[in-house]
């Protein structure tokens, strides 16, 4: 009270008006530079592409103006002969409130850059809008620990301490929460090496199913049945995962067996009559067909070709179509499938002994 006492009588009325005319033009241009520049840079992003007048446009419009009375009051103080220990405090009062501004700035920014970056990928990439969120989260939080350590530091605390106190007990949390934080890391993990995205059919060991959604701490995917599959994210990462959504084409072998009786002549016509087959359905590429062994009760030839789609119903509609090729073309030729068979050989009794 007696610094604001010795302020008051240290100045006379003339030098306070002034001191407060200096303040409210200092508050009326920082409100019309405020709505000058949104409305510049509103009708500039409108007109243009580059994503930077966006930015500004976000930065401006996170301008708080109460933030920067401390700066106004401060010009104004400028005005006056003031104690030296009131200067201190109002010089460290518009230096916080312009941190806290600073602040406001770049969070508007980096919560614009974004919700930009989430836009375009809107229904395109899940799991991309994902690791965006987390990474703005991440900026924002990183953003305010830096504002909070330096408006300690100009309060007068030690932040290397006070750091090193942080360090200490982010260790202790982070031991206890280790799972946890396993879980985070390999949700970003995910996102970034794309092993998988929304969308893709894979197989987790024996389970299947086409992933519905990436969460920070769980996958989750729908299986064949219809049953959600829920996966910690850890665990997911050290399975070994078969993503078929991927593939660019389809490795198909199949066995065909005729029966012991066929001739040789159609023994060996036989494979050219599988490559028939093959060749003849859309977007496949044959590779071989073989008389391969002999088996229990058949011959056995095998046929390899693929499938130039990944989706498993074209798989087997191909399949499907192959399969009938052959069994129209193996009646034409009058061929039989062969099936498990067992001969049995009846051997007469010996005759009995006469005396």
């Amino acid at each position: 009270m007696k610094q604001l006492l010795q302020a008051w009588q240290d100045n006379d009325l003339y030098a306070l008006t002034i001191a407060l005319g200096v303040m409210a033009a200092m508050m009326i241009g920082f409100a019309l530079a405020r709505f000058v520049l949104s409305r510049v840079l509103a009708t500039l992003a409108r007109r243009t592409a580059t994503p930077l007048d966006d930015s500004a446009a976000a930065a401006i419009a996170a301008t708080k103006l109460w933030l920067l009375v401390p700066l106004a009051l401060q010009a104004g103080a400028s005005m006056l002969e003031l104690p030296a220990r009131i200067e201190r405090v109002i010089a460290l009062v518009a230096v916080t409130g312009l941190v806290l501004q600073a602040g406001l700035w770049a969070s508007g920014m980096a919560r614009d850059w974004v919700e930009r970056r989430s836009a375009a990928r809107e229904g395109v990439e899940g799991d991309a809008i994902m690791a965006l969120a987390l990474l703005g989260f991440a900026a924002r939080v990183g953003i305010w620990a830096l504002v909070v350590l330096f408006i300690l530091d100009q309060l007068g605390f030690n932040i290397t301490a006070l750091v090193a106190g942080l360090g200490i007990g982010g260790v202790a949390i982070a031991l206890a929460v280790q799972n946890i934080l396993g879980d985070l890391f390999a949700s970003l993990s995910i996102v970034l090496d794309r092993p998988f995205v929304v969308g893709d059919f894979i197989v987790v060991d024996d389970l299947l199913g086409t992933v519905e959604r990436v969460g920070i701490k769980t996958t989750r995917l729908r299986s064949l049945g219809g049953e959600m599959l829920v996966f910690s994210n850890s665990d997911l990462l050290k399975s070994r995962i078969r993503n078929f959504k991927q593939m660019s084409q389809r490795r198909v072998l199949f066995t065909v067996g005729v029966t012991y009786e066929t001739p040789g002549e159609q023994v060996r016509a036989i494979p050219a009559m599988l490559r028939d087959a093959v060749e003849a359905q859309a977007r496949t590429r044959f590779d071989r067909a073989h008389f391969k062994e002999y088996g229990e009760s058949a011959l056995v030839f095998e046929v390899v070709y693929y499938v130039l789609d990944a989706d498993y119903n074209f798989h087997m509609d191909t399949q499907e179509a192959i399969n009938l090729a052959i069994l129209d073309r193996f009646a034409a030729e009058d061929i039989a499938f062969a099936y498990p068979t067992r001969t049995l050989h009846v051997v007469a009794p010996p005759a009995p002994a006469t005396a």
